[in-house]
C-alpha cells in the first residue's frame, strides 16, 4: 500500500475532528451523509480516494465547508492559493476538472472554485442544504447550467447565480473547453 498524501492525511484528520465536534458516530455520519461506514473508516485512516460528491456530502452534513475538510490551519493573515499545487477534486472522463481554490473565513464563508468543462461532459451535483447560493462566471467557452431540469446556456462574459438547494448540473457545450470561476456562498456559521 502506498503512503497517504499530505492532502489525504489533512482530510482524514479534519473529517475525524469535525465528526467528533458534532458528536456523531461513524454510523450516524454515514447515514446522514449517505456514505458507507466502510468508506468513512477508510477516509479517517487516510486510505482510499474520496470523490468530490462524497466530500460535499460530508461537509454539508458536518455543517462546514469543503475547504474546512481540505485545508490545514491558516499560516498567517493572507492565504495564497497556487492553482499549480491544488489537486483536482473532480476529473471527468474527457478531462474536465474542478479545483477548490480557497474559502473565505468570514461570518458567511465563500468557497472559490476554478473549473474546466470539456464539451459534452456533465457534472451533476446533489442539492445542497438550504441557504447555499452558487455563482458561476464563465471566463472562456460555453456551458449549460441546469437547475431543476431547466437549461440556462452561458458563454464567456456571463455570470449566473442560483440557490444550490435544488438539483443542478454543469455541462460543457460548444467546441472548446469552458473555463469558469464558481463561488459557493455558505450560510453563516459554516466555517470552523
Amino acid at each position: 500500500m502506498t503512503e497517504p498524501t499530505a492532502a489525504l492525511r489533512t482530510v482524514a484528520a479534519n473529517v475525524r475532528a469535525a465528526r467528533q465536534r458534532a458528536g456523531l458516530t461513524l454510523d450516524e455520519l454515514g447515514r446522514r451523509a449517505q456514505v458507507s461506514k466502510g468508506a468513512l473508516v477508510a477516509l479517517e485512516k487516510a486510505q482510499g480516494n474520496p470523490n468530490l460528491a462524497t466530500l460535499v456530502r460530508l461537509a454539508d452534513t458536518l455543517g462546514i465547508s469543503v475547504s474546512d475538510l481540505m485545508q490545514g490551519p491558516p499560516e498567517g493573515r493572507v492565504r495564497v492559493a497556487d492553482a499549480a499545487t491544488l489537486a483536482p477534486l473532480w476529473t471527468g472522463e474527457h478531462g474536465s476538472q474542478a479545483r477548490l481554490m480557497l474559502t473565505t473565513s468570514t461570518v458567511g464563508p465563500v468557497e472559490v472554485w476554478r473549473w474546466s468543462l470539456e464539451p459534452g461532459e456533465d457534472y451533476p451535483s446533489h442539492p445542497h442544504q438550504a441557504g447555499v447560493a452558487e455563482t458561476i462566471s464563465v471566463t472562456a467557452g460555453q456551458m449549460t447550467l441546469i437547475v431543476d431540469g431547466t437549461e440556462h446556456p452561458l458563454h464567456a462574459g456571463q455570470t449566473a447565480t442560483f440557490n444550490g438547494d435544488a438539483p443542478h448540473t454543469y455541462r460543457g457545450t460548444g467546441t472548446e473547453t469552458c473555463h469558469l470561476i464558481m463561488t459557493v456562498h455558505l450560510p453563516p456559521g459554516q466555517n470552523t
